[in-house]
């Protein structure tokens, strides 16, 4: 059955970008965002980050050579006092294989740091381990989560299957904890059909108890055209008898869908669902939001007086100009 994905390894290619922290907005939520890599190679049949303008979305990756120093020159010249949380990223893994030959997600951490901007992570990547040290001088500024959508291998392989097995995850997760750097893990997208049995939310949730994670959270599949096509080749390749048919019903759509337009699952499926996923992460003692520090805004400067010193008298006048 054909698949979303062409190459078996995507084509890895470099670009300049001329900026790299942009706002966005998510569900009401505002906020800012930093992507090193355009594309991923962990080719998740449910992306949300694919559209028709990125038709080679899991096939090309391309790295933003400068990502770093642009990043430094727009917080150089930030023209306000404070600045949201950083979320990285917002399209993309920034710890995708690309990135153990590139180092753009890690050179920005340091920028970030330098900078005293808090940030969190969303990632699928066991690659993060690598970074250990340089989250944990920083535990308590950031808040990593991991995106964790099944402990099936068999059903992984096939919806995501350039991710790691969650148990790879969980053991990169434990490590994380046991240094005392605020984890979460995120159960998203939730599958209808596939992941959203009381079971393998279960599966999970019980792994995060054990870890010691604190914050879990998750929602469900959110449908558009591109990711509708890709649903039917899954579900088909799963052998789910009807899946096409109860997925038009959960979602009450008529055929053809029109491009670029979201669709949510009918409330009382989706309702049922994330009360029964909210109760069990409360019965377990974690919690279903963020950290409230990642929810606030952050005084740029208030961590950067040594940064300051290390500059010459010229980098200090632009930097100070907007403190």
């Amino acid at each position: 059955m054909e698949k979303w994905y062409h190459k078996a390894v995507p084509d890895i290619e470099t670009k300049k970008s001329k900026s790299i922290i942009h706002p966005f907005v998510v569900k009401g939520h505002t906020g800012l965002t930093i992507n090193p890599y355009h594309g991923c190679q962990h080719r998740c049949g449910y992306c949300y980050a694919t559209y028709e303008w990125s038709p080679d979305f899991f096939d090309k990756i391309y790295a933003k050579s400068n990502a770093a120093e642009v990043l430094e020159n727009q917080l150089k010249s930030w023209k306000s006092k404070a600045i949201e949380p950083v979320m990285v990223s917002s399209a993309t893994d920034p710890y995708q294989p690309a990135e153990i030959k590139y180092n753009l997600t890690r050179k920005c951490i340091e920028v970030l740091q330098r900078y005293g901007v808090p940030y969190y992570i969303f990632t699928k990547s066991s690659i993060i381990l690598r970074d250990l040290e340089l989250h944990k001088k920083y535990k308590d500024m950031c808040f990593l989560v991991w995106s964790i959508t099944t402990c099936n291998e068999r059903v992984r392989r096939l919806i995501e299957p350039g991710t790691p097995p969650a148990s790879s995850m969980f053991t990169t997760i434990k490590r994380f904890v046991d240094a005392g750097v605020c984890c979460g893990v995120n159960v998203d997208p939730i599958l209808p059909l596939i992941t959203d049995s009381r079971e393998e939310l279960e599966l999970i949730l019980d792994s995060c108890k054990v870890l010691g994670v604190k914050y879990v959270f998750g929602a469900v599949l959110r449908l558009r055209e591109d990711i509708w096509q890709r649903m039917i080749t899954i579900l088909m390749s799963l052998d789910i008898e009807h899946g096409v048919d109860e997925y038009e019903r959960i979602y009450q759509f008529t055929k053809p869908l029109k491009p670029g337009y979201n669709i949510n699952a009918n409330e009382c499926y989706s309702t049922r669902i994330l009360h029964d996923l909210k109760q069990m992460i409360s019965e377990r003692g974690m919690i279903f939001d963020f950290p409230v520090y990642m929810r606030s805004r952050q005084i740029i400067g208030s961590h950067v007086r040594d940064v300051i010193h290390r500059m010459g008298p010229g980098q200090q006048l632009t930097l100070m100009k907007y403190m």
